[in-house]
């Protein structure tokens, strides 16, 4: 099954992807979510994959991604909260995502890592958190499709979103068009209607939401109103 690129074409009108992610999605009837968020119209989904050890707390691994991929066309965007993360590229790819996010903070070879993710046909993306400064990927933007940008302190759903990540963002932007690249910015952690304009306006291509989406269905009308507030966020 074709799954989405990142370009401009996975982009919507508003020129924004929302990627819910299924921590906060019901886990028992995972393979429904994943073809209701398909017959909703999102292009992406999100998969936090934790390992107890780089944050506190355990999820899903490559095994439950392979089962299913063959029945979702939508873009797999894999987060690696994990320790050790090179050890595991090999075992997502080859699961079918096709994008692969690590944290800086994972890998002492970050360069060498996110060369590994392309030379497995998936597309390297690298994460920071709250305190990690963009000057820890400014020399890598040209390998990679995407740099998140975490707004709360990895490990759980639900919590509040830390402010200052707009400016993050902004600031992020910035590097990324003063070099000349397309590198996507995402932004994942308490991101809600209340916030979701101003990311988007000052840089965010891709918006991660948990709780904030899957709480509110029907999937359908809650990704509606996320578009309808990118749209505010951007005229204002």
């Amino acid at each position: 099954m074709k799954t989405h690129e990142v370009s401009n074409e996975t982009m919507s009108e508003d020129r924004f992807v929302l990627s819910p992610s299924l921590l906060s999605s019901d886990f028992s009837r995972l393979q429904q979510e994943l073809t209701d968020l398909e017959e909703a119209g999102l292009p992406w989904v999100h998969w936090d994959v934790m390992d107890g050890h780089f944050v506190p707390n355990i999820t899903l691994g490559p095994m439950i991604i392979k089962k299913c991929r063959d029945k979702s066309g939508l873009f797999f965007d894999v987060h690696l909260m994990i320790e050790r993360p090179d050890e595991y590229l090999e075992d997502f790819a080859t699961a079918g995502a096709d994008l692969i996010c690590v944290h800086a903070e994972a890998t002492s070879h970050l360069e060498r890592t996110v060369s590994r993710i392309r030379e497995l046909g998936a597309k390297p993306a690298v994460a920071l958190n709250p305190h990690t400064p963009l000057c820890q990927v400014e020399y890598l933007l040209p390998q990679l499709d995407m740099v998140l940008i975490m707004s709360v302190n990895p490990g759980f759903s639900g919590q509040q979103f830390i402010p200052f990540a707009i400016k993050k963002v902004r600031d992020l932007k910035k590097m990324i068009q003063d070099q000349g690249g397309t590198t996507l910015i995402q932004v994942d952690g308490g991101v809600d209607l209340s916030n979701a304009g101003k990311l988007t306006a000052s840089g965010a291509d891709v918006l991660v939401s948990g709780s904030a989406f899957f709480r509110n269905p029907p999937y359908r009308q809650r990704y509606q109103q996320f578009r309808e507030t990118v749209r505010a966020g951007r005229r204002g």
